[in-house]
């Protein structure tokens, strides 16, 4: 664990909530603020930015989330850096890494997180690590009391998580999991069958970052994932221009996840000196305009 990553499991956030139990009251939890963001986006595919917490710094990474609900955000993924994200492609791994050295703690994460759920669902994308270090008891309880909706664990296996779905089933969060075009149809199905909140579909092998086109093998993808799945069937990966959103959401997803070509966006704007949430909330509205299409 990197001297940063050791700031991500300092003790002390409980979040201005307090309690998990205050969050969950009335039936006001992750999961169910997930369903409904879906079910407002009735007739189109919901649109779900990807934006690095801590990056450029706290503030701006607030900015930026702020600016993609402006932009016609229905949800919002937000990052915890890590020093070896495997999912991640260079743009959104030079993003952890400035957050890092730039001092981002899970406290301030979850700050940043706080903010942002006060307008637009979030979903947390967390390796394990950190998890771990952490606790699973109280890290699903940090999280209800930020308003985080759900959590995306990149690195957990489907064997390994029971442990992680209760505990956040427990705290009314989504464990949110993952599939890609090299998983096993009936694997799929295993894999899906247990979601919540919505499923994260990978569109290409390999990691995250901008590609040419839509993969042709999505269509299929997404037709077996949704055949099994409970939950909404969202696409990220290499969907990065509004013609790819559409596209994804011809193929068939219910969600369009879009990361590298936004955080691009904002490294571009802060070296240039401009505040990286103006291009960002123009590419999300952009993004949304298509999907209305």
């Amino acid at each position: 664990m990197t001297e940063g990553e050791a700031r991500l499991t300092e003790p002390g956030w409980r979040g201005p909530h307090q309690t998990a139990v205050r969050m969950t009251a009335g039936g006001d939890t992750g999961v169910s603020r997930i369903a409904a963001a879906f079910e407002a986006a009735e007739g189109r595919a919901a649109l779900m930015p990807y934006l690095m917490g801590g990056f450029p710094d706290l503030d701006a990474s607030v900015a930026i989330g702020l600016a993609c609900a402006d932009g016609g955000a229905d949800l919002v993924e937000l990052g915890v850096p890590f020093s070896d994200p495997l999912a991640d492609g260079p743009v959104i791994h030079a993003a952890a890494t400035r957050a890092l050295a730039a001092g981002a703690t899970m406290h301030g994460i979850l700050e940043a997180a706080t903010r942002i759920a006060e307008r637009v669902p979030v979903v947390l994308m967390c390796y394990a690590n950190p998890i771990l270090a952490r606790g699973l008891e109280r890290f699903t309880h940090d999280l209800v009391g930020a308003g985080v909706s759900g959590l995306i664990v990149p690195d957990m296996p489907l064997e390994e998580g029971d442990a992680v779905r209760d505990a956040c089933d427990a705290a009314g969060l989504a464990l949110v999991p993952l599939i890609a075009p090299t998983t096993p149809a009936d694997r799929i199905a295993a894999i899906v069958s247990r979601a919540r909140g919505f499923v994260y579909t990978v569109s290409v092998t390999g990691t995250t970052g901008e590609r040419a086109a839509v993969a042709e093998t999505l269509a299929a993808t997404l037709g077996h994932a949704k055949a099994h799945s409970p939950v909404p069937v969202a696409v990220g990966f290499g969907i990065s221009t509004p013609e790819q959103a559409a596209a994804a959401a011809a193929a068939g997803a219910d969600g369009v996840i879009v990361g590298s070509r936004l955080v691009r966006a904002a490294t571009e704007a802060d070296a240039n000196g401009a505040d990286p949430a103006g291009p960002v909330g123009e590419l999300v509205a952009a993004l949304a305009k298509a999907l209305q299409r």
